[in-house]
């Protein structure tokens, strides 16, 4: 890793996975925010064409981001930048997040997830950082009913080894806020390190340039990728440069169950933008730096609005004039039938609340595809 001493007086952002979907999102916004941010991305999901789109959104705001390839697990690599930058808060993407994957090799996922965290938040704490801002995600909520607040019960009904990454990290950051809490007292010199836990519900979109968005290695694991992928095969290309290789697996979007207890029988989620999600991390980093917001905090992040798959895929079709043929099969074991949240205590305590509507979400992402 080649770094590069900077002044002691400029403040970085380390966003781990910063070129991930919502990563790179973030990073944009808060680039265009005036912040420094130091980007730590393995590549293991994303792409060195990202970091090139991202400097053409920000233009000369560039000079604000410095990127590095590692793996947070490198201790070593990380320590040092850790020691050649001023490192204020951390923004923790980072994560392997196919729920099959997870499934089928639930070590991988322990260690990389679990594991890579604790590496990380080591280096927070020895190196005096002062906020740490966690992706989290609706999964930690299990079997618990819609719609869900900050206080449904977590941890119980989960159904894959990536939704208990995800709540195995929560209760590893509220043990250490625990610990911070009984060993500084208000006297000290040291400084506590603020956490904010953020639950996502269901990113879809891109940013408007239509330069970034989300493009997942292999077969995609969420609805709205493959939603883009059946389309692009099945409707002509606007562009050359756009005309996809043929593949059988993208010949029809497949549906899984139409006899849920919802409006037309198909399963209900929250889909969320992901600049409006990207927005939400910059609401909680100017939380965790107010000297009234508490050491630990938890937020819902979606619209509070459920909707339904026939309803994502009507929607698309409309708004995108595209066609988009689907086959409904047998439900999968561990889909739950109705995942929406309550967004009361983000607009509250937060001032944030989801903007973009459904109709921009479909656009969105198909602009980022065409």
């Amino acid at each position: 890793m080649n770094t590069e001493k900077n002044p002691t007086t400029t403040s970085y952002i380390l966003v781990t996975g910063g070129l991930g979907f919502i990563g790179s999102h973030t990073v944009i916004q808060l680039l265009e925010n005036n912040y420094h941010v130091l980007v730590v991305d393995n590549l293991s999901n994303s792409e060195m064409s990202v970091l090139e789109n991202i400097h053409r959104i920000v233009g000369d705001k560039q000079n604000a981001l410095k990127f590095f390839q590692t793996d947070i697990g490198n201790q070593e690599s990380m320590e040092r930048l850790f020691q050649t930058f001023s490192i204020k808060s951390v923004i923790h993407f980072a994560a392997y997040k196919a729920v099959a994957e997870s499934i089928q090799n639930p070590l991988m996922y322990y260690q990389n997830n679990v594991g890579n965290t604790v590496v990380l938040l080591s280096l927070c704490m020895k190196y005096g950082v002062k906020s740490f801002l966690f992706s989290s995600s609706a999964t930690v909520y299990g079997k618990s009913r819609s719609p869900l607040t900050e206080d449904s019960e977590v941890g119980i009904g989960i159904t894959n080894p990536y939704g208990t990454t995800k709540y195995f990290i929560e209760k590893i950051l509220q043990d250490l806020s625990h610990a911070q809490s009984h060993t500084v007292s208000p006297s000290s010199a040291v400084t506590p390190m603020k956490i904010v836990i953020l639950r996502y519900f269901n990113p879809v979109g891109a940013h408007v340039s239509g330069l970034i968005g989300e493009n997942p290695k292999g077969i995609p694991n969420n609805l709205m990728p493959f939603v883009l992928k059946v389309a692009r095969q099945n409707n002509p290309a606007p562009r050359p440069d756009c005309v996809p290789g043929y593949d059988p697996a993208y010949e029809k979007l497949s549906v899984f169950g139409n006899n849920y207890p919802t409006r037309d029988g198909t399963a209900i989620r929250d889909y969320i933008h992901v600049t409006d999600l990207a927005n939400a991390h910059l609401k909680g980093l100017e939380y965790s730096g107010r000297e009234d917001s508490p050491m630990l905090d938890v937020f819902n992040i979606g619209t509070g609005k459920g909707t339904t798959v026939m309803e994502l895929i009507q929607t698309f079709t409309r708004v995108n004039g595209v066609k988009l043929p689907y086959e409904i099969c047998e439900k999968r074991e561990g889909d739950l039938d109705i995942v929406f949240c309550d967004t009361e205590k983000s607009g509250k305590v937060l001032g944030w609340v989801a903007e973009k509507s459904l109709d921009e979400m479909c656009v969105d992402s198909y602009g980022f595809w065409v």
